[in-house]
């Protein structure tokens, strides 16, 4: 097999091997957008039931109702909990289960509620679900025995 079939078909398994997590991952639209005005804290959080964390400034740390977010603050709702979240022209619900980002692009806040997520459960179980290195070594292990299956023993040119 010609030498520059065997490196492209080489670079093509690794690059499969290598690439970012994040390019295999749907880029998620606001739940809802809402203009900024300049004013911080942007919102704050309308009632809270059960299991609701709110990211601050040291951690996570219990929600109240009233307290203040502003860009980069995660509202984290537990199995046994709900919450409601006012910022801009956004009234919006975050149910069991989920978590809601807040974040700016430009002159707009957005809102991104993500149901169903790990980051959500309040549960303490340490699961290593990440598939990356196994992906990583996989995809070098397969470029090797490529390589090693179509090297040319013996035939190369001497001078």
């Amino acid at each position: 097999m010609n030498l520059i079939v065997k490196i492209a078909l080489a670079g093509l398994v690794a690059s499969v091997g290598f690439a970012p997590v994040s390019s295999f991952a749907q880029d998620a639209s606001c739940t809802c957008a809402t203009g900024y005005s300049g004013v911080n804290p942007i919102g704050s959080l309308g009632r809270v039931n059960g299991d609701v964390m709110v990211s601050q400034v040291a951690g996570y740390g219990p929600a109240q109702t009233g307290g203040a977010l502003d860009f980069g603050s995660r509202v984290v709702v537990g199995a046994k909990g709900s919450a409601s979240v006012r910022v801009g022209g956004c009234n919006v619900s975050v149910p069991a289960n989920s978590t809601l980002d807040i974040s700016r692009d430009e002159n707009k806040i957005c809102l991104n509620v993500l149901g169903s997520e790990k980051t959500a459960q309040t549960d303490n179980t340490d699961n290593n679900d990440d598939k990356t290195p196994l992906f990583i070594f996989g995809g070098m292990g397969l470029a090797a025995g490529i390589l090693a299956a179509t090297a040319d023993e013996g035939h190369g040119v001497s001078p």
